[in-house]
């Protein structure tokens, strides 16, 4: 079974970031065509509802976690806000960023083609960093409830022991 790599971020410049859970990326684990990709999300749990790129400038989703999963192309895209990082990004790769995770595209190829999934009954909003009114967008990302499975391995995957362990431990 894959094991995604763990990226911490402090909040920035207005963006929040997670103060408990981690963004997940997994490299390369699943290449397919879009409407492959999508059922594999869909069986384990999660919901694709969108495919585009990512928006040029920073922004985070405070009342959903998002499953961004590259189906073609490549990119590098920023995580975490001005203070965060780059990653550069390519087919099978997945970020699952938690409520609250800024990102923002800084390349990507002419067909790049990403999947953008959430756990059910979650609904993103797209916001801008505010370094005004932090506490308010920590209240709505302290709310958003963990997802049941991870969607590249479902139940048993990392997403659901790897958050879980995050929350039990102290703030």
């Amino acid at each position: 079974m894959p094991v995604p790599e763990t990226l911490h971020f402090a909040p920035s410049h207005g963006v929040p970031n997670n103060p408990r859970l981690p963004v997940l990326y997994y490299r390369t684990v699943l290449i397919g065509t879009p409407a492959t990709i999508e059922s594999l999300i869909q069986a384990n749990g999660w919901e694709p509802r969108w495919r585009n790129g990512v928006y040029d400038f920073h922004h985070f989703h405070s009342t959903a976690h998002e499953a961004l999963a590259v189906a073609h192309g490549t990119a590098s895209v920023m995580l975490g806000g001005e203070d965060g990082m780059v990653l550069d990004i390519g087919p099978g790769d997945i970020l699952i960023l938690p409520a609250g995770t800024g990102h923002k595209r800084i390349t990507a190829s002419d067909d790049f083609l990403l999947i953008g999934a959430y756990p059910p009954g979650q609904d993103y909003q797209i916001e801008r960093p505010d370094a005004g009114r932090p506490d308010a967008a920590l209240a709505r990302i302290a709310v958003v409830p963990l997802p049941d499975s991870d969607p590249v391995t479902g139940r048993d995957g990392a997403l659901p022991a790897l958050w879980r362990a995050a929350t039990d431990k102290p703030a």
